[in-house]
């Protein structure tokens, strides 16, 4: 009987909140959800020994009272959990409930399967699932907010690995979440309840200490703002001033970003001012008004001035922030907020976005944008739930910075974002053939920083085409989505075409296509898969010629430790009469290794995951190279003239590899070239102009210094291969001024 009073004690208390809202009042159906969970749930309890149906309960309360939402969502949150824990389908939900709280529950469920299969991040999964149906209904993220929430207010109950666990889990992905979506009160619990429960001492000893000081900031926080009190009381204003403290975690945050101690963080302690606006429309000259009369009773510090109403975060915020100095000598932060404004920064952009009442239209704003955003990362099928974590996760950070188009118009953007961010937020065109942008009217790389003010204009060009390095310098989500995609199908068009021009071949030669000989033909060029055999011969990595018949012929390589003699051909391989043409000398590379038994290929899959580049000679393709083991059992390339690898031949000789490259210009690699002769007037233009335009080559540093009529510049330059640079000094030395060019190690 006493369980059954606590429960009903709660359901009436939901109401009573409920009632108490602006909300349509269905009580019925409210009623109706209450009494179909409590049934689905009977007899089940909670590990804290409670009742099952208080959790659905609280998560009601939380989504009625601390975020707003109405009878829709409430009925959802009491219901979210009976599919999962009961033998109650979707569909029962919508033949009882309609299909919008179906849609909702089944949205919050979580998955038994796996959408990525068995190895996946089961975490990874619901929350991808639960991000696919936000973007047709934003309230399911609201009340899985609320879901999260009570789950952390009742994590005492758990064992510490589930807490651990949990409280890792609610740091990394809801509360920047819950700061995206506004709901900055639910942010500020769930990280400080992730803290207390993985770092409990910690907590215990910054709660404390501010227990032990709370005396003394309310001693200072009266005497603050008595004069502005008595201001606002002569204009009239209709105001309520409260104080607003860190949380520990946030102090904690802080202690460690800046390597400070707890007595050293001085913006413990904030001023909040919320007004009522005698006019709406004079909402934002009133907030400049409170200011004006403020920094006339305290001195403002010039660099903190920060409005978030002209232009509100993307989750909608907006206030007006200060920082004035007190009597006592410190720097206290001073919101001056609208109950509006307030409002929306307590419960979020979101609750009053598209289903304020059960209804009302789209507003084309920032979250209307970022839920856009998710959406097209969501269309794009990622192959790994923690890949797409992670992209996901870029999206949610909170700092932004505000940057404009050359018509003037204003960007939201992730604080750190690039040029090539900002290319892509535009348009995926824009951002995939992007070779660099001017920012205010200066050209910068693709890789620049911006910041909030900038104007910003993307330069494209048709034949620019998206590489794997630009994923070093994207950092919004859908920067890095769109670029993955755009790899991806590359690498599916590579494959196709490498598929085809292989059945091609097999045809030529009169061999089987069949599955073993596929096998033995990536066996023999050392990849993993068929695909990936595919895609490089589709790359051109890996041109098909009388070499690759040596995979189909029964015998094996012997005598003195050589392991194979392989060719690689390039262009066709017969004439139009079929006779075969003959092969330069250059295309047959033995090699001999005498530890791993198998060949040292040079390719460009290979540098980029198995060789390390020696920095002290910094070899290129068309080099004479060769691979030393380090003690790390690693392959280091190095120049056969480096001193290094003289060294190394002669006390490690048991450890070189015989190696050769084989990229088919598909990497760049850094050269540097120092150049010498008479200066004069256009020397340098006639340098750049033959390197940048007539070889179309990146210059990635460029100094020049001259001394008595004599320069001497030094230059690096992205290159494919000794080919390139030997070009590239050959014109150079056309010019009349330039009397020496030399390739120097950079």
């Amino acid at each position: 009987m006493e369980e059954e009073k606590m429960i009903n004690d709660a359901f009436q208390k939901l109401l009573d909140t409920y009632l108490a809202s602006k909300h349509r009042k269905k009580v019925e159906i409210i009623t109706k959800a209450f009494n179909f969970a409590k049934q689905a749930h009977k007899g089940v309890r909670r590990r804290s020994g409670e009742p099952y149906i208080m959790h659905p309960l609280a998560v009601a309360q939380i989504v009625c009272q601390e975020i707003g939402l109405g009878s829709t969502s409430i009925c959802s949150a009491l219901l979210h959990d009976v599919v999962e824990d009961t033998d109650y389908t979707v569909e029962d939900i919508s033949n009882i409930f309609g299909p919008k709280i179906a849609q909702i529950v089944d949205g919050l469920t979580k998955i038994s399967g796996g959408i990525f299969g068995d190895r996946a991040s089961s975490q990874a999964e619901n929350f991808k699932k639960l991000l696919l149906t936000m973007s047709e209904d934003i309230r399911v993220i609201l009340i899985k907010m609320a879901d999260r929430l009570h789950n952390m207010r009742t994590l005492g109950s758990m064992l510490p690995n589930k807490q651990y666990k949990i409280a890792g889990e609610t740091l990394y992905i809801y509360a920047p979440l819950a700061n995206r979506l506004g709901l900055n009160k639910i942010k500020s619990e769930l990280e400080n309840l992730s803290f207390k429960y993985e770092h409990p001492d910690i907590y215990q000893e910054i709660s404390d200490k501010l227990q032990d000081t709370q005396l003394e900031r309310r001693t200072i926080f009266e005497q603050f703002i008595a004069p502005i009190k008595k201001r606002l009381d002569e204009k009239g204003v209709i105001y309520r001033i409260e104080d607003r403290v860190k949380t520990p975690y946030s102090i904690w945050n802080k202690m460690q970003t800046k390597h400070v101690a707890f007595e050293e963080i001085y913006d413990i302690l904030a001023v909040r001012i919320i007004f009522t606006p005698t006019d709406p429309e004079e909402e934002l000259n009133e907030c400049f008004d409170i200011y004006v009369s403020m920094s006339k009773i305290y001195k403002s510090h010039p660099d903190r001035l920060r409005d978030w109403i002209s232009h509100p975060k993307a989750n909608g915020y907006q206030a007006l922030h200060t920082t004035l100095m007190s009597p006592h000598g410190d720097w206290i932060e001073v919101q001056i907020r609208s109950e509006r404004m307030n409002d929306v920064a307590e419960h979020g952009f979101a609750a009053h976005w598209k289903y304020k009442d059960g209804g009302g239209s789209e507003d084309e704003g920032e979250l209307d944008k970022w839920l856009h955003t998710i959406k097209e990362i969501l269309d794009d099928p990622q192959p790994d739930a923690m890949d797409f974590l992670d992209t996901i996760k870029l999206n949610l950070f909170a700092s932004e910075i505000f940057v404009f188009t050359p018509k003037g118009e204003i960007k939201t953007m992730p604080q750190n974002a690039t040029a090539l961010d900002f290319a892509f937020s535009i348009h995926t065109f824009l951002g995939s053939h992007c070779i660099g942008a001017k920012v205010n009217h200066k050209l910068v790389p693709l890789s620049h920083p911006l910041q909030s003010g900038d104007q910003v204009e993307i330069i494209t060009s048709k034949s620019q085409h998206v590489t794997s390095a630009w994923l070093n310098f994207a950092t919004t989500a859908k920067a890095k989505s769109k670029i993955m995609a755009i790899l991806r199908k590359e690498q599916r068009n590579a494959q196709r075409e490498g598929e085809e021009m292989l059945n091609e071949y097999f045809k030529a030669h009169d061999i089987e296509a069949s599955t073993i000989n596929i096998e033995k033909l990536y066996k023999f060029h050392q990849k993993k898969t068929k695909e990936e055999l595919f895609a490089a011969i589709g790359h051109k990595d890996i041109v098909l010629g009388e070499a690759d018949l040596d995979a189909f012929r029964e015998k094996s390589s012997q005598g003195n430790g050589w392991i194979k003699l392989l060719q690689f051909p390039f262009g066709n391989q017969k004439n139009k009469k079929g006779k075969k043409e003959k092969q330069p000398s250059t295309t047959k590379v033995a090699i001999k290794d005498i530890d791993r038994k198998k060949p040292l290929l040079l390719t460009e899959e290979a540098i980029q995951e198995s060789y390390i580049i020696a920095d002290c000679c910094k070899p290129i393709p068309g080099d004479d190279v060769l691979g030393f083991i380090d003690d790390n059992n690693q392959i280091v390339i190095h120049k056969r003239q480096c001193p290094v690898a003289s060294r190394l031949k002669s006390s490690y000789g048991n450890r070189i590899l015989a190696a050769e490259w084989s990229t088919h210009k598909k990497l760049y690699f850094p050269v540097s070239l120092k150049l010498e002769g008479i200066d004069g007037v256009g020397v340098l233009n006639s340098i750049t102009e033959i390197i940048s335009r007539q070889m179309n080559v990146n210059i990635h540093r460029l100094s020049f210094e001259t001394n008595d009529g004599i320069f001497v510049g030094h230059i690096q330059l992205n290159v494919h291969d000794v080919e390139d640079v030997n070009t590239i000094c050959k014109n150079l030395k056309k010019i009349e001024q330039i009397k020496t060019v030399t390739r120097i190690d950079c």
